[in-house]
């Protein structure tokens, strides 16, 4: 099997390189406009959409695993631009159905003879995905629906990772450091989601997990596993059939109060991401569906998510700063979370946030919409990389994702209204608004001690200054050797000029023309050398001061 995953392995790295080839040129373009020679050349939005929906189809076409890679990749605004996050949010995991005789061999390899564990089986599929493909069915008397993993599909992906893994060395030649850094352990982040996807196990865990947190919610419905009828590569759970959450006529068929249906999602998710710390990681309109009462069935947990508390606690500061429009607590929780860098400028930053607010107000000025905040958020976090948690891309997506189906529920839903009164009656915002007010009264508490100890010594400073006996120790740190470079240029400028001046009085008034030439002659590696420090990389340039290798660094440090 090895050897078989590894030869499969060499093919589709062939097959990924010739379809990503009109890609990896036009990206090297971008650097060289000849290929070879010639300058950079600058990318508008409108051909980052074009690069876009060529990306989009070459995904689609090589199958089920880049599917998946490009689903992840629209969860992850640090390693691609706002145009592509916009193209391959669309992306949905819909593939043909495999055949049904090569999916009983799988189910029948884990549970045996379908005749003896079921006791009817529909051999049709009601919905087929990447991973897997679902199936309606009766087991002890229950209506059941049977999750069975796609057949073949653990060798294709092992290949497919292989391959993947191999190719990021040609794309980190196309992409800066910083968002390489991301790249690679975007790659091996995908490993691990991927691989747990296809792990039925797992994703019933999560399920009863999550069931069990909303057991006394009454406005939702998550169906439960039959354990005895489950392994690795078999699911089998309650059939919880309903209407699909985006068909708004059959809803209102129904008379079903749509906004009540859109508060009910927000609150759930809330609650799974706020308080339990386990949630739903796609809550697409394919996985939502609503039930006769009015309740929220959800569907398909193999793409779940943890919080730890920690970032738990900035979520909950990020939506209280949004509600409250204090710009400055939402830069600080952004940087506490990570997705902004604290050596950002604040002022840029806090003209994006404030614009970003100003752009999601409608004619009600307490309309906010939180996606259009998170879009405005994720731009700024392409254009200066920093390391996105696996966890809090998802977060970032659920958010986005769950705003937009409450909207298409109800075009007037107030998110941020939804999250503040939540946030009011589950207690966390009171606690918030006290915590700002603690600290609030500490920085006045050392504001009033600096009155008494800073007028001494600046008396003493003063003092001091007027003997002139005050010392300034002054350090450049110049970790990118820019006043290296500097120097360096302005000593061949000036011997160069001190040569070309001698060989001038030489020939002009001592008439030694074959001395001149001679001094000249040695002047030339001078002037070779500081044009090169010219044309090298094209004048100085500082590093970037906020690239996580960068911020791993000082933290190392």
């Amino acid at each position: 099997m090895v050897t078989l995953v590894t030869f499969r392995a060499y093919w589709r790295f062939l097959v990924v390189i010739r379809r990503f080839s009109p890609l990896i040129v036009a990206y090297w373009r971008d650097r060289k406009r000849f290929l070879l020679f010639g300058g950079g050349r600058e990318v508008d939005e409108a051909t980052q959409r074009e690069r876009a929906d060529v990306l989009l189809d070459i995904l689609l076409t090589l199958g089920p695993t880049f599917i998946k890679l490009g689903q992840l990749l629209s969860t992850r605004p640090d390693v691609l631009p706002p145009a592509y996050i916009d193209v391959l949010e669309g992306l949905q995991d819909d593939v043909p159905p495999a055949p049904w005789p090569e999916s009983k061999r799988v189910l029948e390899a884990e549970l045996g003879p379908i005749d003896e564990t079921f006791d009817e089986f529909d051999t049709d599929p009601i919905s087929g995905a990447s991973l897997g493909q679902v199936y309606t069915a009766r087991y002890r008397g229950d209506d059941v629906a049977v999750k069975i993993r796609r057949p073949g599909i653990e060798e294709l992906v092992e290949a497919d990772l292989r391959a993947i893994r191999w190719s990021l060395p040609i794309v980190r030649r196309f992409i800066g450091g910083g968002r390489a850094f991301s790249l690679e352990n975007l790659s091996d982040e995908f490993a691990k989601t991927i691989r747990e996807e296809m792990d039925y196990r797992r994703e019933r865990e999560m399920l009863e997990e999550i069931r069990t947190n909303f057991a006394d919610n009454d406005r939702i419905r998550i169906p439960s596993t039959y354990e005895s009828a489950s392994s690795a590569r078999v699911l089998t759970m309650e059939y919880l059939p309903g209407t699909k959450i985006s068909r708004i006529d059959e809803l209102d068929t129904a008379g079903i109060d749509r906004t009540e249906i859109a508060t009910t999602l927000q609150r759930v998710y809330l609650q799974m991401i706020v308080e339990d710390g386990v949630f739903h990681a796609d809550p697409h309109p394919g996985n939502l569906a609503v039930a006769d009462d009015g309740a929220v069935i959800f569907y398909d947990f193999g793409m779940s998510g943890r919080v730890d508390p920690f970032v738990q606690e900035r979520i909950v500061d990020f939506y209280v700063a949004v509600a409250r429009q204090d710009i400055d607590a939402i830069l600080d929780t952004l940087i506490a979370m990570g997705t902004l860098s604290p050596e950002a400028d604040r002022d840029v930053m806090g003209d994006v946030m404030e614009l970003a607010i100003a752009d999601a107000r409608g004619e009600d000025i307490e309309q906010y919409r939180v996606n259009q905040i998170i879009e405005q958020v994720e731009s700024t976090i392409y254009e200066f990389p920093l390391r996105l948690p696996r966890n809090l891309a998802l977060v970032l997506r659920v958010a986005t994702v769950v705003e937009g189906v409450c909207v298409t529920l109800d075009p007037e839903f107030d998110f941020i209204a939804t999250a503040t009164d939540y946030l009011k009656e589950e207690g966390y915002y009171e606690q918030t608004v006290r915590d700002l007010a603690e600290d609030a009264g500490k920085q006045a508490q050392r504001t009033a001690e600096s009155l008494f100890t800073v007028p001494p010594k600046a008396d003493e400073f003063l003092d001091r200054a007027n003997r002139g006996d005050l010392h300034v120790n002054v350090t450049i740190e110049d970790e990118t050797g820019v006043l290296d470079k500097l120097a360096m240029r302005i000593a061949y400028s000036v011997l160069l000029a001190v040569g070309v001046l001698s060989a001038t009085i030489l020939y002009s008034f001592a008439d030694e023309w074959r001395l001149a030439l001679v001094v000249l002659a040695l002047a030339v590696p001078l002037a070779i050398a500081l044009y090169r420090s010219f044309r090298k990389k094209r004048g100085i340039r500082a590093r970037p001061q906020f690239t996580r290798q960068g911020m791993k660094q000082r933290r190392e440090e």
